[in-house]
């Protein structure tokens, strides 16, 4: 069954849109299961907190790029890799495609390392199919600020061009590989994403 990951920029309401596809796949009797980058996990999770937490602005950008690469094989290993051998619908908020984003278009990283551990870490598992909701960087980051208030993360304190860089690495990941990523628009409310969303994945697996 498929693996299918959800990207975007920060406020795109792609976490949204992942729940509302497992919710229909359920009532279709689909085996779902949902699970997020970085977490998914205990380790990862942990993992996680330290990533997010805004009061780590000091945390270097290859410290940052290594603890989000450990939270995913710890993630592979436990839940990925076992999901996709049962042949379970595999839903991920986020994956490799936000580590090329943020961390080589945003913070800057060379991307042949990057790329390289990541394909290590990920001994072959990647997505058959990736949903990517776009949306102008600067509307989506206001949308998670006035979403999380003060909880707001690292990622989301990042400036402007911080996010307008990684929507354009996003979109140049669409247009490489037009097979796997699909491009959706966010317009309306989440009712109206979802109806593209669902037109994609009822097509691409004949639901």
């Amino acid at each position: 069954m498929p693996f299918i990951t959800f990207e975007g920029v920060e406020g795109c309401g792609k976490s949204t849109q992942l729940r509302m596809l497992a919710d229909r796949l359920r009532k279709l009797g689909r085996d779902v299961r949902t699970t997020r980058e970085p977490g998914g996990t205990k380790i990862g999770e942990a993992l996680r907190a330290i990533l997010l937490d805004a009061s780590h602005q000091e945390l270097d950008p290859v410290a940052e790029f290594l603890l989000l690469e450990a939270a995913r094989r710890q993630h592979i290993v436990e839940v990925l890799r076992p999901g996709v051998r049962a042949r379970a619908w595999m839903l991920c908020d986020r994956f490799s495609d936000s580590t090329e984003a943020y961390q080589v278009a945003g913070r800057g990283l060379d991307p042949s390392r990057i790329l390289l551990v990541d394909a290590h870490v990920r001994e072959e598992i990647g997505p058959d199919l990736t949903l990517l909701y776009d949306l102008d960087a600067s509307e989506g980051l206001s949308r998670a600020r006035r979403r999380d208030g003060e909880a707001s993360g690292r990622f989301e304190a990042a400036d402007r061009s911080f996010h307008e860089r990684v929507r354009d690495r996003f979109l140049e990941i669409a247009r490489r590989e037009p097979e796997r990523v699909s491009v959706v628009p966010v317009r309306g409310e989440a009712e109206a994403v979802f109806a593209e969303t669902w037109r994609i994945v009822s097509e691409r697996f004949r639901l």
